[in-house]
């Protein structure tokens, strides 16, 4: 049962929630083309996703009392949460990226590349 809302999230959850916060957030920017950071780095973050949420999940399963589990999660979606505005305002959707720029915050970052530019 497990596995089984594991794929189901990883498969259907995931990609509509993370479709949805970058075509959400270029709507209220008033952006004119708001597919525009979906599709640089929606396939990038998806990828990330899919290397952080089973990872979370099968240790909140196997490791949190079940008393505890909400608060983990939350704590979870909170980190990813805040790496998804990192990868949305300066990254490329990557881990190595907000890596990158904890290990030294006071570095600039490369613009990322914009579709004229490839």
């Amino acid at each position: 049962m497990v596995l089984r809302k594991l794929l189901l999230d990883q498969t259907i959850a995931s990609p509509l929630a993370t479709s949805v916060f970058y075509t959400g957030v270029s709507f209220l920017e008033g952006k004119e083309d708001i597919l525009e950071d979906w599709r640089a780095k929606f396939l990038n973050t998806y990828k990330t996703g899919l290397m952080y949420w089973p990872f979370m999940q099968f240790l909140n399963f196997v490791l949190v009392p079940q008393y505890l589990r909400t608060a983990v999660m939350g704590c979870s979606a909170f980190l990813w949460a805040t790496f998804l505005c990192f990868s949305r305002q300066s990254g490329d959707g990557t881990v190595s990226v907000a890596l990158a720029w904890i290990r030294s915050p006071r570095a600039k970052l490369p613009a990322p590349e914009t579709r004229e530019e490839k």
